[in-house]
């Protein structure tokens, strides 16, 4: 089943460059540090980051997703847990973007007795803070995403949609069925292909010869750029801006 918001125009089905999908990378680090079980405030591990993190996190990891010939990252996340009060670690959150020139909109915002969601248009771009609650710690997940970087790589979609980027890149010809429609794609590395549709939950098939070989489902927001792993071995979609 489909499900987009009413009244947004149809979708639309430009075809994009090789570099445009095939270039497109995830970097992700981990590391760990010793329990912090301090009482004290909540202080940044390093005042001069742009996406900071308290200093009493217990471990920390990154995922930043570039594209080859555009220098800065279309995509920076950070996720990691603290040893406190989603409420401190929230009001952290707004003390320290607020420094760094973040906004916080009214946008989707949430804030509840063990989660919270604010969105925010940081200097870079737009920016999401998703906070949670697990063993006695607050979940953090920051991620902000750089507008001239994605405008430079050619994945923004058009006004008010998400995009959609896939490819099959084996020697075959598959078709893509999508929102009601089924939109063939040649085989081989030279045929990416982008899609935009309105925000919403769509479920999609990947047919070989009129075949359901592989299904999902994908839930996008306005602005959003996905890659869908078409005949990867199933993986899920990537958001990549």
């Amino acid at each position: 089943m489909t499900t987009v918001r009413r009244g947004m125009r149809p979708w639309w089905l430009p075809v994009c460059g090789l570099a445009l999908l095939a270039s497109c990378a995830g970097v992700i680090g981990w590391m760990r540090h010793p329990p912090l079980t301090s009482s004290s405030p909540l202080v940044s591990a390093d005042a001069d980051a742009d996406m900071p993190v308290p200093k009493q996190h217990n471990s920390i990891s990154f995922k930043t997703t570039s594209m080859s010939g555009v220098e800065a990252p279309l995509r920076r996340g950070v996720e990691t847990h603290v040893p406190a009060e989603l409420g401190d670690v929230l009001a952290f959150y707004r003390t320290e973007l607020r420094k760094r020139s973040w906004q916080e909109t009214p946008d989707g915002a949430a804030v509840g007795a063990g989660h919270a969601q604010l969105a925010f248009v940081s200097p870079k771009g737009p920016a999401t803070l998703k906070l949670g609650r697990a063993k006695d710690e607050t979940t953090i997940e920051l991620v902000q995403r750089n507008a001239e970087a994605a405008a430079k790589a050619n994945v923004l979609p058009i006004a008010g949609h998400a995009r959609l980027m896939f490819g099959y890149l084996v020697p075959d010809v598959a078709a893509l069925a999508i929102n009601g429609q089924t939109i063939e794609i040649a085989g081989g590395v030279n045929h990416p292909q982008t899609l935009d549709l309105p925000p919403g939950t769509y479920s999609y098939q990947l047919l070989l010869s009129g075949r359901t070989v592989a299904s999902s489902t994908i839930t996008v927001a306005a602005g959003e750029a996905w890659s869908l792993r078409l005949g990867d071995d199933d993986k899920k979609p990537d958001q990549i801006y």
